[in-house]
């Protein structure tokens, strides 16, 4: 072992002791979890090693643990909680609703269906909407209508791009064997891979040679406007303005997954700031208001194609509970309040989202710890409320892509994932891939808690 896997392997061994100290209560709910959940749960990014924390109780910033710890989050819902857990303005809403005797799942139509899409149509610039309950069915019905609008197969996506366990894009999302080009999960056919392209993220170049190479086989190209399993790298404006011309040159579509950048910048898509606008556009998390609700949306030709009087139909039929009157209620009360909000939301988030990072990184370099954030901006976007500290080999790296920020000659991968997740949570901070989200509920109060985590987690580092 070397010397650097053995200090690894030191400071894990111990932050999990530590962790196992605290985290008593959990440990239990998590074994008994373990007796009828696969590995206790139900979705793999809530697991982490030795065990995950369980939460009672969930408010604003905070959620409280078994054990009685009041943790600052930054996971908030997988990103979607933009106001915190739980705002009043959506609960209250809810309860109404079903006192009233109403909101529970009917499977027929309802107005509220009509006002929640032409809402969602409205505030993103689209011009047909189809909704249903998850960001993976989300984007996998873009593609499906997008081979079915072009009657090509090829998908061109981004290394490490994530569009949900969408088997027509879940390829190239981790790293394997020093690259992406592997597929990501067992019962994927080997034909459904082989119909997956993947190409680095912010290169311009290599889009190009795909493009001039297999144009004319090419359905669509999907990516995320910020790289969020990789960091919340956005999109350069020259990869953006690159990826509009070449899929109008062509004849591929454009899809911009905004499962998580949607109504997160601005409200609206973010492609909006990006000047650009994508023949279809998938949302999720915000525009549920903390329910589970998802859309796709986007040029009316090509939306056509889920009609049953399409010739080449696509049965973007969504599920039972596609269009759930309480999810509706809820992402309509949420995007309501946040475009009538839009001019002091948005600019307050960012202005947190710099005074979050700025602090990280000072906490970090008072102790002599090399230590960076993600989510500042760039030459198309402003910085916002998504974030990612990271630990970079030297001190003039900036990382551009998925291939980057898991390269572990030039970031500390196991240090970014493992140490700080189990350090931090010792502080009753909570981050998830190094940190998370903002939300509109946390204070300057719940900063500077961060920063004393910050602060301890080097102290140990440099100890």
């Amino acid at each position: 072992m070397n010397p650097e896997s053995y200090r690894h392997e030191r400071l894990l061994s111990a932050l999990r002791a530590d962790y196992e100290a605290t985290f008593t209560a959990s440990k239990g709910a998590h074994e008994r979890a373990s007796t009828v959940l696969i590995d206790g749960g139900s979705h793999g990014a809530r697991s982490f090693d030795p065990y995950p924390f369980y939460v009672q109780q969930a408010e604003g910033a905070y959620v409280t643990t078994l054990e009685g710890r009041r943790l600052v989050d930054f996971w908030q819902g997988h990103y979607a909680n933009i106001l915190g857990h739980n705002p009043p303005l959506v609960r209250d809403a809810l309860v109404a609703e079903l006192q009233r005797g109403a909101g529970l799942h009917t499977g027929m139509l309802e107005e509220r269906q009509t006002e929640y899409s032409r809402l969602l149509a409205e505030t993103t610039g689209s011009e047909r909407v189809r909704l249903t309950t998850a960001g993976t069915l989300a984007t996998m019905y873009a593609i499906m209508l997008a081979r079915g609008y072009t009657g090509r197969r090829l998908v061109v996506k981004v290394c490490g791009g994530w569009h949900g366990a969408n088997p027509m894009a879940l390829k190239g999302v981790g790293r394997s064997d020093g690259g992406f080009d592997a597929v990501d999960s067992a019962g994927v056919p080997q034909a459904t891979a082989d119909e997956i392209v993947v190409t680095p993220f912010n290169d311009v170049d290599t889009l190009h040679k795909i493009f001039r190479s297999l144009g004319d086989r090419i359905a669509c190209l999907i990516f995320e406007p910020c790289l969020g399993g990789a960091g919340f790298i956005p999109a350069t404006g020259a990869f953006m303005g690159a990826a509009r011309r070449l899929t109008e040159q062509y004849g591929a579509l454009l899809i911009l997954d905004e499962v998580i950048t949607g109504f997160r910048f601005c409200a609206g898509g973010v492609q909006r700031l990006y000047g650009v606008r994508p023949d279809l556009s998938t949302y999720g998390k915000i525009v549920g208001g903390g329910m589970p609700l998802s859309a796709v949306a986007g040029r009316e030709e090509v939306m056509a194609v889920a009609g049953k009087a399409a010739k080449n139909r696509v049965w973007f039929n969504g599920g039972t509970f596609s269009a759930h009157p309480l999810t509706l209620l809820a992402g309509q009360v949420m995007i309501e309040y946040l475009r009538d909000h839009e001019d002091t939301i948005y600019p307050t988030l960012a202005a947190r989202g710099d005074a979050l990072r700025q602090g990280i990184e000072q906490a970090f370099a008072d102790r002599g710890v090399l230590a960076r954030c993600t989510g500042g901006g760039n030459d198309a976007i402003a910085g916002g409320s998504l974030a990612s500290i990271y630990f970079p080999t030297r001190d003039d790296f900036t990382p551009r892509s998925a291939e980057d920020m898991t390269d572990p000659r030039l970031t500390d991968v196991r240090l970014r994932e493992e140490g700080l997740k189990l350090g931090l949570l010792l502080h009753d901070v909570n981050v998830v891939h190094g940190l998370g989200a903002l939300s509109v509920a946390h204070t300057d109060e719940d900063l500077t808690r961060v920063f004393e985590a910050c602060d301890a987690f080097a102290k140990r580092l440099t100890g």
